[in-house]
């Protein structure tokens, strides 16, 4: 097997490295496929290679040796050895410093075409399209590159029409593809990239699918209000309703994030003729403290931005708290339409809830006794309805439970029974003098008063002719 040899060019080893140096000068180099690849780093401290996504680094043909060399061995070099290379090879070399969000990336990289007669084009796309996902406006790259840098590509839209470059709208780069700067409508549809090697013709095709950024609406499966006890699992579904050309990118923001708390799991339901449905499910196993908080479902699709969140509390131990809203007398008046006994409560989990009225379960006692949450709703308030009511609270499966009694009293408008008024013979007719009994009947909670008032009669004078 051929292989090839390079020396250092550029800086002398006596002087430092800003970053780390390639032993190849210029940025494209050719190998033959079959042949032996042969790369050598040098720097001022160690360094690590990127390769081309094609390349796996686990590669039984690939060899990477470290070692000291330099004046007096005080530099690091490193040799990248990739024997029986092939067209997929193609692409970026690099040799990089490692790098942290505050400094700059150092390297310096090489771009290797292997170059095979029979497979011009690196990635082959000739059954089944490789989707290109475009935006009017924006660049766009066909990725159709080539196993040499002199290999003449055409591009076409099929079924008949060619796409020229002319170096503004469209522009043939042998390391990238087709580059077209601003995206138009023009380049939607099935486009093949062609060129002839030793009088045969080779083709790769591209299927442009133009993106949308229409959002339709963004749901969490967790209430506003998620109530767990320690230990216990928290699983939160993010779903998201897009325009059928819209692609998505979900993600979260939770307490425990920097912490790798959970983990996310992603999918995609294209059975809707009319849009996309992104699920994006949050799991975080046995909770604790630090898992309270916020959790925030982030969607992006170009400037298109949606937010959801939930909050999420974290208790110790099962509990009730139980107590009155009020200390006051409860009272209610008889013919209301409705009236709400009411306690405060606050318990995890939620318990089973239970109203008596004198001891009975209020709900069977009567039609017009409505449990709602913790409340107990009494409809068309009757006088029937005063008594003593008490709420149960009950966790069964830890034999948790509370109950308070309140009495409720219900008061009656005063009324008066005119037919129980003594009757007296009409005309009511008494004799000077005489004695007699009025009566007057009269009922109310609490009891009325009763007052007295007479109005003398105007008395009419006539006179005797």
């Amino acid at each position: 097997v051929l292989g090839f040899f390079f020396v250092f060019l550029g800086s002398s080893s006596g002087s430092k490295l800003k970053v780390p140096e390639l032993n190849i000068n210029g940025i494209q180099h050719v190998v033959q496929a079959g042949q032996t690849l042969n790369l050598t780093c040098r720097g001022e401290m160690v360094h690590s290679w990127s390769l081309p996504e094609t390349l796996s680094k686990d590669s039984k043909r690939l060899k990477v040796i470290k070692y000291a060399c330099g004046r007096n061995g005080k530099q690091s070099c490193s040799s990248l050895t990739l024997s029986r290379t092939q067209a997929s090879d193609t692409g970026n070399y690099s040799c990089k410093y490692p790098t942290s969000p505050a400094k700059k990336k150092k390297e310096s990289t090489a771009y290797v075409f292997i170059n095979d007669t029979s497979n011009p084009f690196v990635e082959m796309h000739s059954d089944i399209p490789k989707i290109i996902n475009m935006a009017v406006g924006r660049e766009m790259i066909i990725p159709c590159r080539v196993t040499a840098p002199d290999i003449a590509v055409t591009l076409k839209k099929i079924p008949r029409e060619t796409l020229i470059p002319d170096g503004k709208t469209i522009i043939w780069d042998s390391m990238q593809g087709f580059r077209i700067p601003k995206a138009t409508y023009k380049f939607i549809g099935l486009l093949s990239c062609e060129t002839t090697v030793g009088g045969h013709t080779y083709s790769t095709k591209y299927l442009t699918h133009r993106e949308t950024n229409t959002i339709f609406d963004v749901q969490l499966s967790t209430p506003r209000l998620v109530k767990l006890l320690k230990g216990d699992s928290l699983a939160i579904n993010c779903t998201v309703t897009a325009a059928w050309n819209t692609r998505v990118q979900m993600t979260w923001t939770y307490p425990g994030e920097t912490r790798k708390r959970g983990s996310v799991t992603q999918r995609i339901d294209q059975k809707n003729s009319e849009a996309n449905i992104f699920y994006s499910i949050l799991v975080v196993d046995r909770v604790r403290d630090v898992d309270k908080g916020q959790y925030t479902c982030h969607v992006k699709s170009g400037p298109s931005i949606k937010a959801v969140n939930t909050t999420v509390i974290v208790y110790d131990k099962m509990f009730i708290n139980l107590k009155r809203r009020r200390k006051t007398a409860l009272e209610a008046v008889a013919g209301r339409k409705s009236y709400r006994l009411s306690m405060k409560v606050k318990a995890f989990p939620s318990p089973e809830v239970i109203w008596l009225k004198d001891g009975l379960p209020a709900a069977e006692k009567c039609a017009r006794y409505v449990v709602k949450d913790y409340s107990l709703v009494i409809k068309d308030v009757a006088e029937e309805d005063a008594g003593n009511y008490t709420i149960i609270l009950s966790i069964r499966q830890w034999n948790l439970s509370k109950n308070l009694t309140v009495t409720l009293t219900v008061n009656v408008k005063p009324q008066i029974y005119e037919k129980a008024v003594s009757s007296f013979p009409d005309p009511n007719l008494h004799l000077l003098g005489s004695k007699q009994v009025l009566t007057c009947t009269v009922y109310g909670i609490p009891p009325p008063k009763i007052t007295w008032m007479w109005y003398p009669c105007k008395q009419n004078h006539s006179k005797t002719r």
